[in-house]
């Protein structure tokens, strides 16, 4: 069934070029990559795998967060729990969901309780320009837990003197609802965002009452700007079934808080670039095992990361040279876990040589971090890039990877689960080669990598049917894939059209360890086939339809079909969004059935 799919993709791909007109460059050409933090390059010149999915895309794709919206990524994998964005683990490349680091504005939101609630902090699609996906080790760019790659969330910096209000109902009594403000004063500027989700839930103690606040401010734009960008972001969510299997009947319910107050300004100076940054990111993730039993079994954590940065490049004769120096305190409160801290202190350093008339670029770098409680620790890696020609370029990269355990790790303790105190870090050599292709209607690209991982951490029991897992450090991992992401755009009837498809192979070996030991290493996406396409017919109506095709290591296979449709006049904005169409009956992780087909009605209007 998956070929066929795929040959209908590529036939229908193959009609529209030999009846496409020429249209102007994508919205792509103009974006300068920002996740690379400090050396700013065009997406075109980037020697990574780099997916930008823009304003755009988002507009087109569908989805009404952020968590949906990355499933339409290849190589993304990205593990639901229900509707509305409460819950999702995030993955790039096989990699757990500790291995993958959420960014916004460039600023690590890593949490050193787990990686299982990164996805708390991901910001409403309303605020959002941009989304860069650094696929593959950056750790040399980022720090250790770019383990497997980086989403780096890059948020709107005006409105203009608007606001914009957003209502929608659908299934499950799904009952959403936003405003948000953008405000231009002479010498500031600020976008407000206010938003509520909620649901009564499409299975037993599935419901859930999601809270969005966002605040951007620019002051003193006009000669020393600084950046404010304050979040906060509650979920309630019933949690059925999220850490237990259905025989052991438990009413699972859990509340997260996700805030960030940052402070960013830069300083430019000839050829000389500084952007410093201050911090700080709060956590809190209360737990209940029996709803209405709040005494039989709770956890309760709070975790307070506080960061001060500094990256900053310098333009010469030899190249761009790019430098810097991040220092974070953690701190975390956990009736489980216990109370505990953490000091990191990480410097970077690297450079970009262009040769051969600058068509060749290399770029070596190296990140070395010091941790209060794990060894100090180097990431070396090598970025290679040719321009073949104004359409074609080729890359590769290599590069060391680390991740330290985090205090879900070491020392969390249930009647199932087992922490371990005596885990080291993970580490891993990872190497990638790929082609890009660049022109005003396609943009392609195909990537080979391969990871070699050594104490990869997983939760492993002692046989099939009985034992605790405990956390433990796998001796031998490879994982290595393909991936290839293409967008062509076309003109039909005067209006422009889109067809983006994507796919990505992975095989995920753990040397000498029996798979049905293992909790979370082998429930990876072996084959995943991504469609959208977006079409307009009529002047103010346009259509969009996604196909998702999964393969998971486990033998699980399913197809998911969503579709949108668009109508706008003059200020106001009519939506109608249908998810699971078909009605796959699928699981993406752990005993947590996905909803059924349902449906999402929208009214936007804007005030100018």
């Amino acid at each position: 069934m998956r070929n066929i799919y795929i040959l209908f993709t590529l036939v229908l791909a193959l009609s529209f070029q030999l009846n496409a007109q020429d249209i102007p460059r994508q919205e792509l050409d103009s974006v300068t990559v920002t996740s690379t933090r400090r050396i700013d390059l065009p997406f075109r010149e980037n020697s990574r795998t780099i997916n930008i999915v823009t304003k755009a895309d988002i507009k087109k794709s569908a989805a009404v967060n952020v968590a949906d919206l990355l499933q339409q990524v290849a190589g993304v994998d990205i593990r639901r729990r229900g509707t509305g964005g409460s819950q999702a683990d995030l993955h790039i490349r096989g990699g757990g969901f500790d291995q993958t680091l959420l960014l916004i504005n460039g600023i690590k939101m890593d949490d050193a309780q787990t990686g299982h609630h990164t996805m708390n902090a991901a910001l409403p699609i309303e605020v959002i320009e941009r989304i860069e996906i650094v696929k593959g080790p950056a750790a040399r760019v980022f720090g250790q837990n770019a383990f497997t790659g980086a989403i780096n969330i890059v948020t709107k910096k005006n409105l203009e003197n608007t606001i914009s209000g957003n209502l929608e109902t659908g299934s499950f009594g799904q009952l959403n609802g936003n405003i948000t403000a953008g405000i231009e004063q002479e010498n500031a500027s600020h976008i407000i965002h206010v938003g509520r989700v909620t649901s009564e839930g499409y299975r037993f103690n599935s419901d859930y009452d999601n809270a969005n606040y966002f605040l951007q401010s620019i002051f003193n734009k006009n000669k020393q700007p600084i950046e404010l960008i304050a979040s906060f972001m509650e979920r309630k969510f019933g949690a059925q079934n999220f850490y237990t299997p259905p025989s052991f009947g438990f009413t699972e319910y859990e509340e997260t808080q996700n805030s960030l107050i940052a402070l960013t300004t830069t300083f430019r100076k000839n050829k000389l670039k500084i952007t410093p940054r201050v911090y700080w990111r709060r956590h809190q993730d209360m737990f209940l095992l029996q709803r209405e039993d709040p005494s039989f079994f709770r956890n309760f954590h709070i975790t307070n990361k506080i960061g001060v940065e500094a990256n900053a490049s310098y333009v010469s004769e030899l190249g761009i040279t790019g430098f810097g120096v991040d220092l974070s305190q953690y701190y975390i409160r956990s009736n489980n876990l216990g109370n505990r801290n953490r000091f990191l202190a990480t410097a970077f350093v690297e450079h970009r040589f262009e040769l051969a008339k600058n068509k060749l670029d290399i770029t070596p770098g190296v990140a070395m971090t010091y941790f209060s409680d794990f060894d100090f620790n180097a990431f070396p890696g090598l970025d290679i890039g040719y321009e073949i020609s104004t359409s074609f370029r080729a890359y590769g990269n290599i590069g060391y990877t680390y991740r330290i355990p985090t205090y879900t790790d070491l020392f969390y303790s249930d009647p199932a689960t087992s922490g371990n105190p005596d885990l080291q870090p993970e580490e891993a050599f990872a190497q990638e080669i790929g082609l890009k292709f660049f022109s005003k209607k396609l943009n392609a690209s195909i990537a080979v990598f391969n990871r070699d991982a050594d104490n990869l951490i997983d939760y492993i029991r002692p046989n099939t049917t009985t034992g605790i897992f405990t956390a433990t450090n796998i001796r031998e991992v490879n994982t290595k894939g393909i991936e290839f992401d293409a967008s062509y755009n076309f003109e039909l009837g005067n209006y422009n059209q889109t067809l983006a498809i994507g796919y990505a192979y992975l095989d995920d070996n753990i040397l000498d360890q029996n798979p049905d030991l293992s909790r979370y290493s082998l429930n990876t996406l072996r084959h995943q086939y991504t469609t959208r396409l977006s079409t307009q017919l009529f002047k103010n109506v346009s259509q969009n339809i996604v196909y998702k095709y999964a393969e998971r290591t486990t033998g699980q296979t399913y197809n998911v079909w969503d579709a949108s449709l668009i109508y706008r006049l003059k200020q106001a904005e009519l939506t109608i969004t249908a998810s699971n169409i078909f009605d796959a009956d699928y699981i993406e992780t752990g005993f947590v059935p996905m909803p059924s087909s349902n449906i999402l009605f929208g009214f936007r209007y804007t005030f100018n």
